[in-house]
C-alpha cells in the first residue's frame, strides 16, 4: 500500500489520476441537471398550450431569483464567467455549497423556456467539483495542479453535455483567454472529458445535441432527395458530380462563402458581445420584481410572435428548435431574418432577467440562422454548408474560441465542411476584434513575473518602518540608519505627513563638518513621487524607474505616511520560487 501511494504521488500522476476522477464526477453531476432540464421540464412543455408556454418563462425566472437568493445566500447567476474568473485568482474560489443552487436555478431558468445553454451551469459544474478534488486531495498537489483541475473539471463539463470530448477540452482551454490558450492543462483536460463523455453517453445515451448536423446530407454536402434506394441496399440514382465534390476536395465557391460569412459572423459576434454584456448589466442594477416582470413579459410576447410567424414558439428553450426550423428547405428570407432578431431578443431579455444558463448554445443557433441566410441569399445548391460555417463563425467570434467552435462542428459533422469552417472562423476573429460575451478573459497567459507585477502593492509593502523626522541632523541620519541599519533612503515624516525621501546622496554632497548642524529637512528630495495603495506591482515599477529610485514611499489620499516598497522586496527569488511552485 505505501508503495502504491509513492507511485500516486509521483510527477504528474496525482493531477491525472484526479482528472479522471474529476471527470467521472462531473459525468453524473451533469447527467442529472440534463434530465431533469430538457426531458422532465423542457420536453413537457413544448407539449403544453401555447398560454402556458408563453408563461412558464417567468415562473421559470421567478423560481432561479428565489433560489439564488435563499437557497444561494445571493449568489450570482453567472456560470461559464466564474471559472474564467477563477481561474485567473491567485487562489482559485467556487464555494461547492453554491454549485446546488446553480443547478437548481439553471433548471428553473432552462426547463421553463429561458433562451439559454445548458452549457453554463455545466461549466460551472466542471469548475467547482475540479476545485472540491483539489482541495480535498491538496496535500498530493502543486500549486499549479489546483488550476489544472479546475481547468479539466470545465473540460469535463463540457464534453458532457454536448457528447463532444474535444471540444470540450479546446473549449476550457481557450476560455480564459481571446487570443491565447492554456496548455498546462492539456493532457488533464483530455483525460477528464474522454472520462466524463464515456461516462454521460453510457447513462444519457449518445444523440447529437444538434440533430441537424448529424443529417446524412449535411455530411456529405449534397441533397439527398436526388438518391432513390433499390432493393433497400443499393443506390440506383444519386447526383454523382455532388458526391464526388465531397470526396475529391472543397469547391472554391465554399471558400468564397466561408469569407462573406466570416465576415457577417465577426460583425454579429462583435454586436452580440456589446448587446451580452449591456443585459449582464441590467440584471446587476435592476431591482428583482420589476425585472422579473418586465422580462416574463418580453418572453411571452416573443413566444407569442414566434408562434404567429413560425407555427411553433421557437424563442423557448435553447434554441434546437430554431436551428431545425432555419434549416428545411424553401424557408423565406424574411422570416430567417425575423427568427434571427427574436432568438436574439429572447436570449438578451433572459440574460438581463437574471436567468441563469450558457451562451454557446444560444450564440450556434444565431450562427446557424445568419448561415442558412447567407446561403439563400449567395443561391448555393449545398444544403447544410452555410448553416455549418455559420455555427462555427458566429461561435468563434461570439467567445473568442475559434478552434473550440471548428472542432465542434468537426465532431458534430464527423468532419465534412473543416476547411471553410476553419476559413470563417478565421476571418470572424478578425472582424470581431477583441469584443466577446465572456466577461474576466485576458488577452494572452502571462508569465511569472509579468502576473506578480499586477499584483496590487500592498503585496510587498513594508509598513515596519523607522523614519526620519525633519529636524533630525544628518550626522543622526548617517548614524541610525546608513550606518546602523544599512538604509540608504529613508522616508521623512512630519507627525504623520509624509515630507520627502532622504538618502546618502543627499548627505554625501555636503562638508561632513556640517552633518552636526544640517537638518535633513535642508537636504531631502521633495519631488519623488509617492505611491498609492491603488498601485499595482508594476505601477511602481514604473514610477521608479522614471524617477531613478529603488525605495517609494506609499502615502494615503491625504499624504499621510503608511509604508514604504523597495525594488528587492517585488523581485525577492524566494516570492519567485513561490509563484513558480519551485
Amino acid at each position: 500500500m505505501k508503495r502504491l501511494t509513492r507511485i500516486l504521488k509521483r510527477g504528474n500522476t496525482p493531477v491525472l489520476v484526479l482528472a479522471i476522477a474529476t471527470g467521472a464526477l462531473v459525468a453524473l453531476v451533469v447527467a442529472g441537471f440534463e434530465v431533469l432540464t430538457d426531458r422532465v421540464l423542457l420536453d413537457r412543455l413544448g407539449e403544453r398550450p401555447l398560454w402556458q408556454i408563453a408563461l412558464a418563462p417567468a415562473v421559470g425566472l421567478s423560481a432561479a431569483a428565489i433560489i439564488l437568493r435563499v437557497l444561494g445566500r445571493g449568489t450570482a447567476s453567472a456560470t461559464s464567467d466564474e471559472f474564467v474568473r477563477a481561474f485567473h485568482q491567485r487562489t482559485p474560489r467556487l464555494p461547492l455549497r453554491d454549485l446546488p443552487a446553480k443547478l437548481l436555478a439553471g433548471v428553473a431558468t432552462i426547463g421553463l423556456g429561458g433562451a439559454l445553454g445548458l452549457e453554463g451551469p455545466s461549466i460551472y459544474a466542471g469548475s467547482a467539483t475540479g476545485l472540491a478534488v483539489s482541495e480535498r486531495f491538496r496535500q498530493w498537489l502543486r500549486r499549479e495542479d489546483i488550476q489544472v483541475l479546475l481547468t479539466a473539471g470545465a473540460a469535463a463539463g463540457v464534453a458532457a453535455v454536448f457528447k463532444a470530448p474535444a471540444t470540450g477540452v479546446l473549449f476550457a482551454l481557450e476560455a480564459p483567454y481571446r487570443d491565447d490558450v492554456n496548455r498546462r492543462a492539456l493532457l488533464p483536460s483530455l483525460l477528464a472529458a474522454a472520462t466524463s463523455y464515456v461516462v454521460y453517453i453510457n447513462m444519457v445515451g449518445a444523440e447529437a445535441v444538434v440533430p441537424f448536423l448529424n443529417d446524412p446530407g449535411i455530411r456529405l454536402g449534397v441533397d439527398l432527395t436526388n438518391i432513390h434506394l433499390a432493393n433497400d441496399s443499393t443506390l440506383a440514382l444519386f447526383d454523382a458530380s455532388k458526391l464526388a465534390d465531397f470526396f475529391t476536395g472543397v469547391q472554391a465557391g465554399d471558400l468564397v462563402g466561408a469569407l462573406i460569412l466570416g465576415v457577417l459572423a465577426g460583425l454579429g459576434g462583435r454586436a452580440m458581445a456589446w448587446l451580452v454584456r449591456w443585459s449582464k448589466g441590467q440584471a446587476r442594477q435592476t431591482s428583482f420584481v420589476p425585472r422579473v416582470l418586465v422580462g416574463g413579459a418580453l418572453l411571452a410576447g416573443l413566444a407569442v410572435a414566434a408562434e404567429a410567424a413560425f407555427g411553433a414558439p421557437l424563442t423557448i428553450g435553447p434554441g434546437i428548435e430554431a436551428m431545425e426550423w432555419v434549416v428545411e428547405p424553401d424557408r423565406g428570407l424574411g422570416l430567417i431574418a425575423l427568427l434571427f432578431g427574436l432568438r436574439i431578443a429572447a436570449t438578451l431579455v433572459t440574460l438581463g432577467s437574471g436567468g441563469v444558463g450558457g451562451l454557446f448554445i444560444p450564440l450556434a443557433v444565431q450562427g446557424v440562422i445568419l448561415g442558412q441566410f447567407t446561403g439563400i441569399a449567395l443561391g448555393t445548391d449545398r444544403p447544410g454548408l452555410y448553416p455549418t460555417l455559420g455555427l462555427a463563425a458566429f461561435l468563434g467570434a461570439g467567445y473568442r474560441a475559434p478552434i473550440s467552435a471548428v472542432m465542434f462542428v468537426a465532431e458534430s459533422t464527423g468532419g465534412s465542411f473543416v476547411v471553410p469552417a476553419l476559413v470563417a472562423a478565421a476571418i470572424s476573429q478578425l472582424v470581431a476584434g477583441k469584443s466577446s460575451v465572456a466577461e474576466h478573459q485576458q488577452s494572452v497567459r502571462l508569465g511569472h513575473l509579468e502576473r506578480r507585477f499586477t499584483l496590487p502593492i500592498t503585496s510587498a509593502l513594508t509598513t515596519d518602518v523607522l523614519t526620519v523626522p525633519p529636524d533630525a541632523t544628518a550626522a543622526e541620519f548617517v548614524y541610525a540608519h546608513v550606518l546602523g541599519r544599512r538604509e540608504r533612503s529613508v522616508p521623512v515624516v512630519d507627525g504623520g505627513t509624509y515630507v520627502g525621501m532622504i538618502s546618502l546622496s543627499e548627505v554625501s554632497a555636503i562638508e561632513r563638518s556640517t552633518w552636526d548642524s544640517t537638518p535633513v529637512a535642508e537636504l531631502l528630495q521633495t519631488g519623488l513621487p509617492a505611491a498609492l495603495p491603488s498601485w499595482s506591482l508594476r505601477d511602481a515599477v514604473v514610477a521608479m524607474e522614471d524617477a531613478h529610485v529603488d525605495v517609494l514611499a506609499v502615502v494615503d489620499a491625504e499624504g499621510a505616511f503608511i509604508g514604504i516598497l523597495r525594488a528587492d522586496d517585488i523581485l525577492k527569488l524566494d516570492e519567485i520560487l513561490e509563484e513558480t511552485g519551485g
